[in-house]
C-alpha cells in the first residue's frame, strides 16, 4: 500500500512537472516571435509596448475568478482545461491579420495564462504538502527548461525563416499530446482542509508582502523574458549572430538554480534564500547598466537569472499554506499580482525607452530587484502564510 502511494505520488508530480514544462514552452513560444510580430505590423517601440499591455490586463481580469473556479471546481478540472485554452489562444495568434484581433487574442492569452499558472500551482501545493519536504522550486525549475528550449526552437524558427502558424502548430501539436498523456495523473482532489476556509476574504497582510514581492521579482523575470536580447543589441550592441546569448545566459542560470533552490531552502530557510536572490538580482541589473559589455553583460544576464529563480516559488508555496484562505484563492491574489507584474513590466520598459531611452529603464528594474531585497527581511520566519 505505502509502495502504491509513493508510486501514485511520483506519477502526480512527473504529471504536474510535465505541465508547467508545456506552459513554459507555450509563453516562451510567444516570447521569442516578438520580433517577428513587431516586424509584421511595422510596429514602433511604444507601439509594441501597447499591444504587450493586453497581456496584463488579461491576467487582471483573471483575478476574481481564477481562485473561485479553481475553489470550486478544484484544480484538476480547471488545469485540464485551461492549459487547452491556453495553447488553443497560441496559435491564435499566429492567425491574427491585423494588431485589434491579435489585442483581443493577447488578452485571451493573458487571461488563460493567469488561469494555467493559479490551477498548476495549486496542483503543486497540494503535491508538495503530501511530499511534506519543499519541492516547488523544482516545478518552476521545469517551465524555466521549458523557457530555455523554447527560446532555442524559437531562434531555430526566426533562422530558417520558418512561419508563424507552422512555428505555433508544431508547438500546439507536441504540448497537447504531452498534456493529454498528463491528465489522468494528476491529483484528483484538492486536499480537504480548504473546504473549511471561505472562498473569498480579504488577503491579510502576510499575503499582501507576499503578492508585492511576486510582483517585484516577477517584474523583472518578465523583462528579462522580452528585453533581454533588444538590450543585448541595442545597449551592448553585439552583432547579430549572438543575440540570443543574452535570453540563453539569464535562462540556463534561472532553470539550474530552480533545481538546487529547495535544498538551499532547507537549509538556510525562506527568509535568507528570498534575501539573497533579491541581491543577485539588483547586482546583476548593475552590472548591464553600469558595464554594457559583451562578455561581462553576460556575466549580468547570468546572475539576474539567479536572482529571480527562486523568488517566486518560495512565495507561493508560502502562500499555498495559508491558515485564513484556501490555497486556490490564496495563490490566486499572490500569483496575479505576480503575473501581472510579470507581463506589465515589459510594456512599461517599451514606454521608459522611448521616454528616455533603454538603459535608463532597466534602472528602474534594478529598484524592483531592490525592494525584493528590502521586504524578504519582513517575511516571517514561521509565516502565517
Amino acid at each position: 500500500m505505502t509502495q502504491f502511494f509513493k508510486s501514485s505520488l511520483v506519477k502526480a508530480r512527473v504529471a504536474v512537472s510535465t505541465i508547467f514544462f508545456c506552459y513554459g514552452l507555450t509563453f516562451a513560444s510567444w516570447a521569442s516571435r516578438i520580433p517577428s510580430i513587431q516586424e509584421k505590423f511595422s510596429l514602433s517601440e511604444a507601439e509594441l509596448g501597447t499591444l504587450l499591455l493586453m497581456l496584463p490586463i488579461g491576467s487582471f481580469i483573471s483575478l476574481p475568478i481564477a481562485g473561485i473556479l479553481v475553489a470550486k471546481w478544484n484544480s484538476f478540472l480547471v488545469t485540464r482545461l485551461s492549459i487547452v485554452l491556453y495553447l488553443v489562444s497560441l496559435v491564435a495568434i499566429s492567425l491574427s491579420e491585423n494588431i485589434y484581433l491579435l489585442g483581443v487574442v493577447l488578452f485571451l492569452f493573458g487571461l488563460m495564462g493567469n488561469m494555467v499558472n493559479i490551477a498548476i500551482n495549486t496542483q503543486a501545493v497540494s503535491l508538495e504538502k503530501e511530499y511534506e519536504k519543499n519541492i516547488m522550486a523544482s516545478f518552476h525549475g521545469m517551465w524555466s527548461l521549458a523557457g530555455f528550449f523554447g527560446a532555442i526552437i524559437g531562434a531555430f524558427m526566426i533562422s530558417e525563416e520558418i512561419l508563424l502558424q507552422y512555428h505555433y502548430t508544431i508547438i500546439f501539436s507536441a504540448s497537447i499530446i504531452a498534456a493529454y498523456i498528463s491528465f489522468k495523473f494528476l491529483i484528483k482532489q484538492d486536499l480537504d482542509e480548504d473546504q473549511d476556509k471561505p472562498i473569498f476574504v480579504i488577503p491579510d497582510k502576510s499575503l499582501l508582502l507576499l503578492g508585492v514581492i511576486a510582483f517585484c521579482s516577477m517584474m523583472c523575470e518578465g523583462t528579462m523574458f522580452d528585453w533581454s536580447g533588444v538590450y543585448y543589441k541595442k545597449v551592448v550592441n553585439a552583432p547579430k549572430d549572438i543575440l540570443g546569448l543574452a535570453y540563453t545566459f539569464f535562462m540556463v542560470s534561472m532553470a539550474g538554480t530552480r533545481f538546487v533552490a529547495d535544498y538551499f531552502t532547507g537549509k538556510y530557510g525562506v527568509k535568507k534564500v528570498v534575501f539573497f536572490s533579491g541581491v543577485l538580482n539588483f547586482t546583476g541589473l548593475l552590472i548591464l547598466i553600469i558595464f554594457p559589455g559583451k562578455i561581462i553583460s553576460l556575466i549580468g544576464f547570468f546572475i539576474v537569472g539567479a536572482g529571480v529563480s527562486s523568488v517566486i516559488p518560495l512565495v507561493f508555496s508560502l502562500a499555498g499554506k495559508s491558515k485564513n484562505m484556501g490555497s486556490s484563492v490564496a495563490l490566486a491574489a499572490v500569483s496575479t499580482m505576480g503575473f501581472f507584474g510579470f507581463l506589465l513590466g515589459p510594456p512599461l520598459i517599451g514606454y521608459l525607452a522611448a521616454w528616455l531611452n533603454l538603459q535608463a529603464s532597466f534602472s528602474f528594474i534594478a529598484i524592483m530587484a531592490l525592494c525584493v531585497t528590502i521586504l524578504a527581511t519582513q517575511i516571517k520566519s514561521s509565516s502565517n502564510s
